[in-house]
């Protein structure tokens, strides 16, 4: 008797689930595809579900929640000080830059210069030789951190400046950073650098927020440089990885107000994972107002902390706005219905779509999920590009003349639903020219990916590739 009434316990914990899902799960199909699984296989679905079929990070919110209503007076100041560079789009609201302010906490910024840093050696010596001149304070941001030769020589670098007298803090995922071994961390704390894990061992998680993660790479070097884009602290980003070869990768570094707004970003996480505010430099110098070579900027973080999915809704709003060209790189492609029908739409209008991806693999599910819809993309004009000079890993966008942008988010589902991730948008100016450059360079080394990439292969391979692409929602 003991025994039998445990499938029914499943069962009705099962049911629940379903319903959880209905009320939470943000994709039809997801919520289809769990609610068959919760009701028919509780046993093997509800483990699953608890893992991944959470959406929303509530723990994160709420912390956010707290820090404005403790430091409101704080943040209103530091809004104040920030009014007088932002650009306003008042008189035409339709504009894409006033559509994407909708979706980020902060505004366009003007006053700020920008340096693009293609690959990893020209990053990381730009970050090191920002963080050699740091005199108050450094904040680092990474999803991994290896304990290598990157890792140390970062290491070492933190730690001659916390013997400086400078405040340093570092904060990694506690995912993206699973290889990073307990004897680099005592070293940076015993060394006097604040450290913080975001993850599961943070102050306010729960074991079942396992699925989310902090994929954002910020430096910020005394509130007046802040470096952002897509590379890792991993020897790998110099292109040392055997299987990789070259390592395609891009990198921003500003000066300027939105600085202070790539600090913002920062502050959220540390708090979430640390529960205090530290001191930051929030003056801007005036000499920002007349810079000659002036960009402006747009920071636009998101997560799953937020009601709405934010990431996915910024490419959406940018690939709608497109009339000339629409060019994306990234290393993986997964996107949902919305995002495939935006850019099938933007080709058929007569934009020149492009979408570069690796011809290398580094996740094999990912790699398989992408081949799923080379067909279609084909069939709507749209030009698939495999980058054949080592992995691509690089998150880019150039839409037109007039808007460019680097940053965190791949074009899967993961960034859109399940990853903190944080983008650098760039209206006009140099940042425009300087992107259309490096996506010209970089498609001298592309080969075309037809629809035939899928269609022509064998049964097993295509059953493979549809069979990734059920995972979709957690890639």
């Amino acid at each position: 008797m003991g025994w039998a009434i445990i499938p029914i316990i499943l069962e009705f914990f099962g049911i629940a689930a379903a319903i959880h899902a209905v009320l939470s799960v943000r994709t039809d199909r997801g919520t289809i595809a769990w609610c068959i699984a919760l009701i028919s296989l509780p046993f093997f679905a509800l483990p699953f579900y608890v893992v991944f079929g959470r959406t929303r990070f509530d723990s994160y919110r709420r912390a956010i929640r707290e820090a404005q209503d403790n430091h409101e007076d704080q943040i209103i100041e530091i809004r104040k000080r920030l009014d007088p560079f932002r650009v306003s789009f008042d008189e035409n609201p339709g504009a894409p830059e006033a559509v994407l302010e909708k979706l980020s906490p902060y505004r366009f910024t003007s006053g700020n210069k920008v340096r693009l840093l293609v690959d990893g050696e020209e990053t990381f010596e730009a970050i090191f030789k920002g963080i050699e001149v740091a005199r108050h304070y450094i904040l680092v941001q990474f999803y991994t951190i290896e304990d290598d030769a990157l890792g140390r020589r970062l290491r070492d670098a933190l730690l001659e400046r916390a013997r400086a007298g400078v405040s340093v803090r570092v904060l990694y995922d506690e995912i993206g950073s699973s290889g990073l071994t307990d004897s680099y961390i005592e070293t940076l704390v015993e060394g006097g650098v604040a450290v913080g894990e975001f993850g599961t061992q943070a102050r306010r998680a729960s074991r079942f927020e396992v699925n989310f993660r902090n994929h954002r790479k910020i430096v910020i070097v005394d509130g007046r440089v802040a470096f952002v884009g897509g590379h890792n602290v991993s020897d790998e980003y110099l292109g040392k990885s055997e299987w990789a070869g070259p390592w395609r990768d891009t990198h921003l570094r500003i000066e300027g107000p939105a600085v202070k707004h790539c600090q913002m970003v920062f502050m959220g996480d540390w708090y979430w994972t640390k529960g205090d505010l530290p001191e930051f430099d929030w003056e801007i110098p005036e000499s920002d107002l007349d810079a000659i070579d002036s960009q402006a900027l747009l920071v636009l973080p998101s997560g799953p902390s937020q009601k709405v999915e934010i990431c996915s809704l910024a490419y959406i709003a940018l690939i709608n706005s497109a009339r000339e060209r629409c060019w994306i790189a990234s290393p993986y492609f997964v996107p949902d219905e919305a995002i495939l029908s935006a850019l099938k739409f933007a080709a058929l209008r007569g934009v020149d779509v492009r979408i570069m991806i690796p011809a290398k693999r580094d996740h094999w599910l990912v790699w398989l999920a992408a081949y799923s819809f080379l067909e279609e993309m084909d069939e709507a004009g749209v030009r698939m590009l495999r980058y054949t000079k080592g992995f691509l890993h690089q998150k880019t966008f150039l839409v037109d003349r007039f808007l460019a942008g680097v940053g965190t988010a791949n074009l899967d589902q993961r960034s859109f639903r399940l990853n903190f991730e944080v983008n650098v948008i760039g209206s006009g100016g140099p940042m425009v020219d300087d992107v259309e450059r490096m996506f010209v360079a970089d498609f001298e080394n592309c080969l075309p990916a037809p629809g035939s990439e899928f269609s022509g292969r064998s049964f097993w391979f295509r059953l493979m590739v549809r069979v990734a692409r059920l995972f979709a929602p957690v890639l």
